[in-house]
């Protein structure tokens, strides 16, 4: 069970995270594991036990993967999930099955939120830099210049937390945002939809079913553990208090199961799509994650995993800025990281709603003939079927460096790769297990001890890195060019030759969310080296001025 205490610890904090959902509980495990204080504050008593979320990415089992929990949120899981659109007569328009796992994990898995969620919770209890208190709303936050002044109310009445850093993760009303004074801007669709979760499945098959249905488009999502979402466009004309009656609810369901009147409904809800984003995720010592900096529409199932996002890339910069590795400006590439690309996925995910839920049968008709033209495109049906219409991570600026890169265009701020690798006493293991979870640098054919210098390995070593040598498989047992302190990984599968055989780079400085910090071919790696670790100087201003300064932000070549 998480640590709650019963009065505020009377000492600061160095993060104040405001709201428990699973982006406050994500951050709050990498804050934890490096021994980061953080209190987490929730105005609920205890964690939603409903299923909202319904999809998980690659990114996201990632990112679970990097804080030690992916094996517990697994089993609540279900891998490989394919989305078909069909349109009135359920006849099929297109479908979404991607098997690339390019990353470690399937691209599309559906969840049940809430037990995912109480396993994010659970792994705090490891950490006993980390405290959570529930029944404690925020009603001010204050950045104050040297801390944040945090206002709570609590059942015990009023409290007061100084921070060095608040994030919100207080979902789209956020309190935190709000008193950032930053906008929210965006639309809300006029359209309503009401969501009508129900145990003990009736249909039973495991995928999602987008009924593009001009009459009232719908969906139908199989959660796991026997859990199936339906979701119907509701009317102008239907009230909100009609399309929660029991009778109407069974009406919807009736054309899609035999017998709507045996359902043990868990919940029914009706809601609307938000397109919004905030002006900026930071204001001085104040940041936004999740809901609260960006809402989407649920089209692509990305608004819990843009979340996920977040805390990925403001996790380990909140870390090496608390833990003095880096300076307060850092945080600012979180904002130059991020924003750009929530953006991105909200203007997808609001397209693909306008795509499938018009009511005029004339545009419906038009639309069906068009996607199946497209589709009998091999090339189109691909881009569609491996879903890579899907905005990946590309950073033009932030914590990246792309000038000694000789590939076009440079891979720095892109993810990297995880294949399955071989170690010499682990046969299969995925690779960010072996990179661990700091910066690390890679090479492929070559050993980064030699190609870096002693000088600038040196720097990389007491700045916490890994070093990893990749070779072909084959060459595992070959010993002459170990050295104690880099790890030879065998490219068991080939994906990692595969990959450096479409780069002209072969040296890789990887951040903490896997992110390339920079590449270069072998001789420029003490140069890209020092680069990197020279940004991370002494910075003589600013709030945090006894800390270390990370700030790149060199345009791509």
């Amino acid at each position: 069970m998480s640590r709650s205490s019963g009065d505020f610890p009377p000492e600061d904090t160095d993060v104040l995270i405001v709201g428990a959902g699973p982006v406050g509980l994500t951050l709050a495990n990498m804050l934890g594991a490096a021994g980061v204080r953080t209190l987490v504050v929730e105005e609920r008593d205890t964690l939603i036990d409903y299923p909202r979320g319904v999809g998980l990415d690659d990114e996201s089992l990632r990112t679970f993967q990097s804080i030690g929990l992916v094996a517990q949120i697994l089993p609540h899981t279900t891998p490989n999930q394919i989305m078909r659109f069909v349109d009135a007569r359920r006849r099929l328009l297109a479908e979404i099955a991607p098997a690339d796992t390019s990353l470690g994990w399937p691209k599309r898995n559906g969840f049940v939120q809430p037990l995912v969620d109480a396993e994010l919770l659970r792994g705090l209890d490891r950490y006993p830099t980390v405290t959570v208190r529930w029944s404690s709303a925020v009603v001010s936050c204050d950045d104050r210049g040297t801390h944040a002044a945090v206002g709570i109310t609590t059942a015990d009445g009023p409290a007061l937390v100084r921070a060095r850093y608040v994030v919100g993760c207080d979902g789209g009303r956020s309190v935190v945002r709000k008193s950032m004074g930053v906008s929210f801007d965006g639309t809300t669709s006029a359209t309503r939809w009401l969501v009508v979760d129900i145990a003990t499945d009736p249909l039973g098959h495991p995928n999602i079913e987008v009924g593009a249905d001009p009459a009232r488009p719908n969906v139908s999502v199989s959660i796991a553990h026997g859990i199936r979402r339906f979701e119907f466009m509701i009317h102008d004309d239907e009230s909100d208090e009609l399309a929660e009656d029991p009778a109407f609810v069974a009406r919807m369901i009736a054309p899609l199961v035999p017998y709507p009147d045996r359902l043990d409904i868990i919940r029914r809800r009706v809601y609307t799509h938000h397109s919004r984003i905030a002006g900026s995720f930071r204001a001085g010592r104040v940041l936004l994650a999740g809901d609260a900096a960006h809402l989407m529409p649920v089209w692509q199932g990305q608004g819990y995993n843009s979340g996920i996002r977040d805390a990925a890339n403001l996790g380990w910069k909140l870390v090496a800025v608390v833990t003095g590795r880096a300076g307060d400006e850092l945080l600012d590439t979180y904002d130059a990281e991020r924003r750009p690309h929530a953006r991105a996925m909200i203007d997808l995910s609001t397209l693909v709603g306008r795509v499938i839920s018009p009511t005029d049968r004339r545009v419906t008709r038009l639309r069906d003939a068009l996607v199946r033209a497209a589709a009998a495109i091999p090339p189109v049906r691909g881009y569609v079927l491996g879903m890579r219409f899907k905005p990946m991570p590309r950073y033009d600026t932030g914590a990246v460096v792309h000038r000694w890169s000789r590939s076009t265009p440079s891979p720095a701020g892109t993810l990297f790769v995880q294949p399955t690798v071989s170690t010499r006493d682990r046969p299969e293991v995925l690779l960010d297990d072996v990179l661990g979870p700091w910066f690390a640098v890679l090479c492929w054919n070559n050993d980064p001890r030699t190609v870096l210098g002693p000088e600038v390995f040196a720097r990389w070593k007491a700045h916490g890195a890994r070093f990893v040598a990749a070779r072909p498989a084959c060459q595992l047992s070959w010993t002459d060019q170990d050295h104690d302190d880099v790890t030879v990984v065998g490219d068991r599968t080939g994906a990692l030759k595969r990959w450096f055989d479409g780069q002209a780079d072969s040296v890789l400085f990887l951040r903490p969310d896997r992110v390339i910090a920079g590449s270069c071919i072998a001789q420029f790696a003490p140069e890209l080296g020092t680069e990197i670790l020279d940004a991370n100087a002494p910075t003589t201003g600013g709030p945090d001025a006894a800390g270390r300064v990370l700030r790149l932000a060199q345009p791509s070549a």
